[in-house]
């Protein structure tokens, strides 16, 4: 259909391929199916086979580069498939640059995988922007960062990390996963590659596994589509389905999760037992200035340590109503403790000197009732309290 729409609410339910035009269904149809019946030898209808193209999957990847504002959009079978597709990118002797705190995932696939074939990695301060520079030594080939990152919400100035990698001819790649499209568009802001775990808000129902890449040129297109190809990684159509349907909430599900971490940031700040809150929508809080450029608002993730006489162990095993698990982004709120579940492949070492100590807890704030949220994190925080 024409775009007759110019805001992205609209483009969230309406955006990429929509419908079906054979049968007038306003949704996309699951094509499950793994292969195509060919009109004659050398001659098709378009698609060949599911690995290489899926209608499903092709409507949503549709709807994710319009979404992002880039020229192609790919879908993975998980988050760490598509950055694992991103760094295939790279060769022997390429080094990529990672922010200081970035998901513990993506640090196990540099340090574990990808070094393996002599692709190098190191972990620097991107606020620092003059200190950044320094470091961009002949073999390092992208900056990879998350802003916010995971897990102390540190804000990096997209578009000067952009500006940086074309001044010196190397790409830059953000990970948007905290964000999402409706809070923060990397690309706008003069980003390369935007990649997503869609599993988190963009699914926002805890129920699928997927990763997203919008690339900004028809080079990288080119070039990560031979990649999916080639290496696989696919996201099924029943999950592209799932993650169309889930794209058309983003819009109003983010601004009940947005209003809800506001208010429990701000609670939390000033509870007398709360030692340090992140959040980046605190005027307090660091990169507020910059985060406010870039992004709609500050996010709904939230991480704070407890002080020194509350038991951290207790805190957790009183929760009655948020959830101990790992992910985030779905409509139930989540807590985890990175430095033993989504950064325990971290080192000790390297977490203690980024700032992810044994004591932070992370929060992601579901659409649930604020106040019931509030009274559970509340009695949670009282009983946890060594008196």
């Amino acid at each position: 259909m024409d775009k007759v729409y110019k805001e992205i609410e609209s483009a969230l339910i309406h955006g990429g391929i929509y419908g079906d035009k054979t049968t007038g269904s306003v949704n996309v149809p699951i094509y499950q199916t793994s292969t195509y019946e060919q009109l004659a030898l050398g001659k098709n209808t378009g698609w060949e086979y599911s690995r290489t193209g899926n209608p499903t999957r092709a409507a949503l990847e549709a709807l994710i580069a319009e979404l992002e504002k880039g020229v192609a959009g790919f879908a993975f079978g998980s988050g760490m498939a598509a950055i694992t597709a991103v760094l295939s990118l790279f060769k022997s002797g390429d080094k990529i640059i990672i922010s200081s705190n970035v998901y513990g995932g993506t640090f196990r696939v540099l340090d574990k995988v990808f070094k393996n074939f002599e692709i190098k990695y190191s972990i620097e301060d991107t606020t620092n922007l003059e200190k950044l520079e320094k470091s961009l030594s002949p073999d390092v080939k992208a900056i990879l960062i998350e802003s916010p990152a995971n897990p102390l919400l540190t804000i990096t100035d997209i578009a000067k990390v952009s500006e940086l990698a074309k001044k010196h001819n190397i790409l830059s790649i953000v990970d948007n996963t905290f964000m999402t499209p409706y809070l923060q568009q990397p690309i706008t802001l003069g980003a390369d590659i935007v990649i997503h775990s869609a599993t988190k808000y963009l699914g926002g129902h805890s129920d699928l596994v997927a990763g997203l890449v919008v690339v900004n040129s028809d080079k990288l297109a080119e070039k990560l589509a031979f990649i999916q190809n080639a290496t696989g990684g696919i996201l099924g159509p029943f999950d592209s389905f799932l993650l169309i349907r889930g794209i058309k909430t983003l819009g109003v599900r983010m601004d009940r999760h947005v209003d809800n971490a506001e208010k429990l940031a701000n609670y939390l700040l000033n509870h007398p037992l709360v030692k340090n809150v992140y959040y980046p929508g605190l005027a307090s809080a660091q990169g507020y200035e910059v985060n406010k450029s870039q992004a709609k608002n500050g996010g709904a993730m939230i991480s704070f340590e407890l002080k020194e006489n509350c038991n951290i162990k207790t805190f957790f095993s009183e929760l009655k109503l948020i959830a101990l698990a790992e992910s985030l982004g779905g409509v139930e709120s989540l807590v985890c403790h990175p430095a033993t579940m989504t950064h325990a492949s971290i080192p000790y070492e390297i977490r203690q000197k980024v700032g992810i100590t044994d004591g932070l807890i992370r929060l992601s704030v579901g659409i649930e009732n604020v106040n019931d949220l509030q009274n559970d994190l509340e009695q949670a925080i009282s009983k946890s309290e060594e008196k």
